[in-house]
């Protein structure tokens, strides 16, 4: 089970002997163990007698010693092992041997990257315990994941589209996504919906300020300018990928305006409809009218043709390929 489908269902961590946290996400081991008596923050429980180990200097029979000690006192005793790859790898017949026969009153929690589900150990593991998943979520599990923590923590509603922006601008990791919801949360106050527009006011810094100046340029015929700002971003560790991405978010929605405006004849309407932002559709129809129906057409193929590119389809220098699709978009 991955561990956001996990914490969606639990608030608190039901009774096993076992818990496996494996993948690199690190912001969600912490939130699962966050749940587990004495692991949190805030955990004060005085009936929890709680060891954290090293996986590099843990050792088997001391470990399960600690699992198997009954305390005077009545205490859960739990132990986590962190960085437990190297650890399991050295010691999984014992473990296996501990976990077909487990404490019932204390928690080995293992804290590890790589959990192949066809082991001996996995399979035991998951019979008495959990074994959660902690991977890192991309595309549309990740902008699904910001929407339903916005909801559930916040009590706020933020669109697909709009969760999609936010990673686009801050990237994929947990952690950072959440500090920028925070930072959304605190902006909007007691407004329950959080829009694209908030989103660009709040999210990414200089480098979001810089993206859309790129972006419009691009947009206004403005080449030299465009490139200045891919530069900036390049240099500061922007990706291409990433940059294409941004790309792509923008001018997908006046592909779609264009396939919109083909049946409505309502070029303005049809800006509003693919969610093109309000102060954007002046410069936006003006852009498609410069370059006309047939060029705004080829909008789609170019960017499909840039990703496909960028994936490995072309040895060219990504952020060649991005120079050159400026040039073709600015022109079409």
């Amino acid at each position: 089970m991955h561990a956001t489908d996990f914490l969606a269902k639990h608030k608190t961590l039901p009774d096993k002997p076992v818990v496996v946290l494996y993948g690199s996400e690190r912001f969600l081991k912490l939130q699962v163990l966050n749940i587990v008596p004495g692991c949190g923050d805030d955990d004060d429980e005085e009936d929890v007698a709680l060891t954290r180990v090293a996986g590099k200097d843990a050792d088997l029979r001391s470990v399960c010693d600690e699992l198997l000690t009954v305390s005077m006192f009545g205490d859960k005793r739990v132990v986590l092992i962190e960085e437990a790859d190297d650890f399991v790898s050295k010691n999984r017949p014992g473990l296996e041997k501990y976990v077909a026969n487990p404490s019932q009153s204390s928690l080995l929690v293992l804290d590890v990257k790589s959990w192949p589900k066809n082991t001996k150990l996995a399979k035991a593991t998951a019979k008495v315990g959990l074994n959660l998943e902690c991977s890192e979520l991309k595309g549309a599990a990740l902008a699904k994941w910001l929407v339903k923590t916005a909801l559930d923590v916040h009590g706020k509603k933020i669109d697909g589209p709009t969760a999609a922006l936010v990673v686009q601008l801050a990237g994929d990791s947990l952690g950072l996504l959440q500090q920028e919801l925070n930072k959304l949360v605190s902006l909007v106050g007691d407004a329950d919906t959080i829009t694209q527009e908030d989103v660009t006011r709040v999210v990414g810094g200089w480098r979001v300020e810089t993206t859309w100046q790129m972006l419009d340029a691009i947009r206004d015929g403005d080449v030299g300018t465009a490139l200045v700002d891919l530069n900036k971003l390049i240099m500061a560790g922007d990706a291409p990928q990433k940059i294409l991405g941004g790309l792509t978010f923008t001018f997908r929605k006046l592909a779609e305006a264009t396939e919109f405006a083909r049946q409505t004849r309502d070029l303005s309407g049809a800006l509003r409809s693919a969610g093109v932002f309000p102060q954007a559709i002046g410069p936006s129809e003006k852009y498609l009218k410069r370059i006309g129906f047939d060029k705004a057409s080829r909008i789609f193929q170019l960017l499909i043709e840039a990703d496909a590119n960028m994936k490995g389809g072309s040895r060219v220098d990504p952020k060649r390929q991005l120079e050159v699709l400026f040039l073709n978009l600015a022109n079409a």
